[in-house]
C-alpha cells in the first residue's frame, strides 16, 4: 500500500507517559526495551496496515480504528488514512488499565481538528 505512519500528538505523549514511568520506576534499559518494541510493531503497519483488529470501543466513528496489541499490554490505535495515504497512531493505551480510561475525548478531537468528521 506505501502507506506512512503519522503520530499524533496524543499518541506521541502517551509513549513519552510510558517510557517516563519504567525510566523512573524499573529502569532505562526496560524503559528503551519497551518503547523501542512498540515503535518497531507500529512500524509492521507499513507493510501491513489491516493487520490490526478492528477497536469495538470505538465504533461508532465513521472511521475504522483498529489496534495492535505490542508487548501484549499495549493497545496500539490507529486508523488508515486513505485520502491521505496515512496511517494514523492515534493513542497508545496500556491495556492494563480499565478500558473506560480510554480516552475518547482525545480521538474526537483530533478528528474534529482535522476535520475528519464535522464539528
Amino acid at each position: 500500500m506505501g502507506l506512512e505512519i503519522k503520530w499524533t500528538l496524543f499518541a506521541k505523549k502517551e509513549l513519552k507517559k510510558i517510557y517516563s514511568y519504567y525510566a523512573e520506576n524499573i529502569s532505562l534499559i526496560t524503559a528503551k526495551k519497551i518503547v523501542t518494541g512498540i515503535i518497531k510493531d507500529v512500524n509492521i503497519l507499513e507493510k501491513h496496515p489491516e493487520i490490526g483488529q478492528v477497536e469495538e470501543l470505538l465504533i461508532e466513528y465513521e472511521e475504522i480504528f483498529r489496534f495492535l496489541l505490542s508487548k501484549r499490554n499495549y493497545k496500539i490505535i490507529y486508523w488508515i488514512n486513505i485520502e491521505n495515504q496515512l496511517i494514523e497512531i492515534v493513542d497508545v493505551f496500556d491495556v492494563r488499565q480499565n478500558p473506560s480510561k480510554l480516552n475518547k475525548d482525545s480521538i474526537l478531537s483530533y478528528l474534529i481538528y482535522f476535520s475528519i468528521i464535522p464539528f
